[in-house]
């Protein structure tokens, strides 16, 4: 499958681990490209992002109704594997559910899940939202129906990003024009026609975000909470952002808890430039040495 892949690296020696970022429902790996991706390049992550199947430039649009949770985690797996080392990945939303699959099937040095649909699948948030917000499912619904950018799109606009005056609207108007149709069986896989296994993993770093105002995955569902327990840690719920924690007005607090983890995580963190250099001079004068070494002659 040609998938598109968007890459930004750093000047420089790059950090040993890539990150590889998986979107969500309806989006593509532009998502990333806006302040992430360019944010962790600058701090030394290769960092890599991937349209799944049917969405952005990659290929299988004429097939995207019905692809499977499966063809999204074989995407992930096709891209992860073309990398030079095992990237940490980080999934948003759809992305969450899609990463959580793959973790069950290759190992990773990490994970994060931005607001990750749980392990249980969408069946208790759909109807969390059905009695608090059916204005937001009713535009969902025509969403599937009709495309995105046929509804109007009030609810599902608040759902996914904080209507606080500090996103602007023309701004966010430009990234609702960008969303896309989704399959319409990887919405029933999520609701739970294909879950991942229910056996919690113990032996992985997994960090769990969800935002204060999401209106797809409400902080007080118990979602993020169903979801961390599965990887035996807490969830942390940031404050003043929606559901879109990549592009909303707080996402550079969502990247620097994302890193700061990183950095205690993977064991890469500040001084991992001076180890880099440290490495390559050792090698350089190794091999002068070897160069230098006379010859034995009989």
């Amino acid at each position: 499958m040609n998938l598109e892949v968007i890459t930004r690296t750093p000047i420089g020696q790059p950090r040993p681990t890539p990150l590889l970022f998986v979107h969500g429902a309806y989006s593509a790996a532009w998502i990333w490209d806006r302040h992430f991706l360019p944010f962790f390049a600058d701090r030394g992550y290769e960092a890599h992002a991937l349209s799944l199947r049917g969405h952005g430039t990659s290929e299988g649009h004429e097939l995207l109704r019905s692809w499977r949770l499966r063809d999204f985690v074989a995407d992930v797996e096709q891209v992860a594997a073309a990398l030079p080392r095992s990237p940490v990945l980080i999934g948003h939303s759809m992305g969450g559910m899609v990463v959580q699959k793959v973790l069950h099937r290759r190992s990773v040095p990490a994970a994060v899940l931005l607001a990750p649909v749980p392990p249980h699948g969408l069946f208790g948030s759909q109807l969390s939202i059905a009695l608090t917000n059916p204005e937001l499912l009713c535009e969902l619904a025509w969403a599937d129906i009709l495309g995105p950018r046929s509804v109007p799109g009030g609810a599902v606009r608040r759902a996914l990003f904080s209507d606080d005056g500090r996103s602007g609207d023309g701004e966010v108007r430009s990234y609702l024009e960008r969303f896309q149709p989704e399959s319409t069986l990887v919405v029933f896989d999520l609701l739970g026609l294909d879950l991942p296994p229910s056996l919690p993993r113990l032996d992985l770093p997994v960090l769990v975000l969800g935002a204060e105002h999401d209106g797809f995955l409400p902080a007080f569902s118990g979602a993020l909470e169903a979801t961390a327990r599965t990887y035996r840690t807490r969830p942390e719920v940031l404050p003043g952002i929606a559901h879109m924690m990549m592009l909303d007005h707080g996402w550079e607090a969502v990247a620097r808890r994302i890193l700061n983890w990183l950095d205690t995580t993977l064991g890469d963190g500040p001084g991992w430039r001076q180890v880099a250099q440290e490495a390559s001079t050792s090698r350089r004068g190794a091999s002068r040495a070897k160069l230098e070494k006379p010859e034995l002659t009989d």
